[in-house]
């Protein structure tokens, strides 16, 4: 069973979801080269807890969608394993909350490879991040600077369809071990036509995701929407045009494509989905402030959640999550400065 619509994929153009472009990535992929393999809970028989890996065990077969007990050290320690003995891993992390039970083995061996021996880990770390899905504080977190501090970590956060297949496409080829954060609130909601011809997206290049000479956002996932959501608002009540970076890969990050946008708007806001205490737009501003401090004429914002838990409450998680309205009220203010 191939994922829905592939067989006539040159033919037929047709809207792909978020999802579906992932789950085409990792099918090309797997055709393409043996070598690479699925691990995790749940996505071989039951397909996956948002069946992205549906039908992935009866094409492919049980040697390579593997369904595991509930352990995700021992799911990332068998990669490890496996990406050294010439594998490459994908492993599913269920809910991307529950990679901090791995965190050992990817800090302290995943990453450490390559400087210990010469010789990298070829793995990749998949799985559903973000609110807004009414999931709870346990399944609903954006974890991604937990691992920001770690040297030999590669992290990408797609926002689009397009890069969503890209870039998982990319990361399996990778020699180095990739974290790949999904939000699971663009899975269905983000569509748009792909090539027909096969493309990967590079790690580490960013986007302009709207061009614009008043002011820089820079973000990244599902807050990529909100942003330029408020882009448009702003366009059209105050008549200044901001301009959207999507980051999609945050280790390693595009500098020079945050200098160039800086350098010409003079204003920078950073906008993520997680708590502000320790999260990566500290690590922007920072870069931001040592490269471009000469050409800014506000100080660097951040629109953020606050430190807090993801609440369950709807309406508690609606204000915890970054609105489209925290983006346009921060960006008034800078354009105002």
């Amino acid at each position: 069973m191939r994922p829905a619509g592939e067989s006539d994929r040159v033919s037929e153009k047709r809207a792909t979801s978020y999802l579906e472009a992932i789950r085409e990535g990792l099918w090309e992929e797997m055709e393409a080269d043996e070598s690479v393999f699925l691990i995790g809970e749940d996505l071989g028989r039951y397909g996956g807890a948002f069946k992205l890996t549906d039908g992935f065990l009866s094409h492919f077969g049980s040697d390579r969608v593997i369904d595991t007990p509930i352990s995700e050290a021992a799911i990332a320690g068998a990669a490890v394993g496996a990406a050294y003995m010439g594998f490459r891993p994908v492993v599913e992390m269920q809910f991307i909350d529950f990679v901090a039970s791995a965190f050992g083995i990817l800090v302290n061996f995943a990453a450490k490879l390559r400087y210990r021996t010469g010789e990298g880990a070829p793995l990749v770390v998949r799985g559903p991040c973000g609110g807004g899905g009414r999931a709870g504080p346990f399944h609903s977190q954006n974890v991604e600077s937990y691992f920001l501090n770690v040297a030999g970590l590669k992290m990408v956060a797609p926002a689009t369809a397009y890069d969503a297949k890209g870039l998982i496409r990319a990361a399996i080829r990778d020699p180095d071990p990739v974290l790949f954060f999904e939000h699971k609130f663009l899975y269905r909601r983000v569509k748009e036509v792909l090539p027909a011809e096969e493309y990967s997206v590079p790690i580490g290049v960013a986007r302009v995701a709207r061009p614009g000479g008043d002011l820089t956002i820079l973000t990244y996932g599902a807050m990529v929407q909100t942003s330029l959501a408020a882009a448009v608002e702003i366009a059209d009540s105050d008549g200044a045009e901001l301009e959207v970076i999507d980051l999609r890969s945050l280790n390693p990050m595009d500098d020079q494509a945050i200098a160039a946008s800086i350098r010409k708007t003079h204003r920078c806001l950073v906008v993520h989905e997680a708590p502000r205490t320790g999260g990566i737009a500290g690590e922007i501003a920072a870069r931001v402030n040592e490269s471009c401090f000469e050409w800014l004429d506000a100080p660097v914002r951040r629109v953020t959640a606050p430190d807090t838990p993801v609440p369950f409450s709807p309406p508690l998680e609606d204000y915890y999550l970054v609105q489209v309205e925290d983006v346009v009220r921060a960006s008034r203010w800078m354009l105002d400065y």
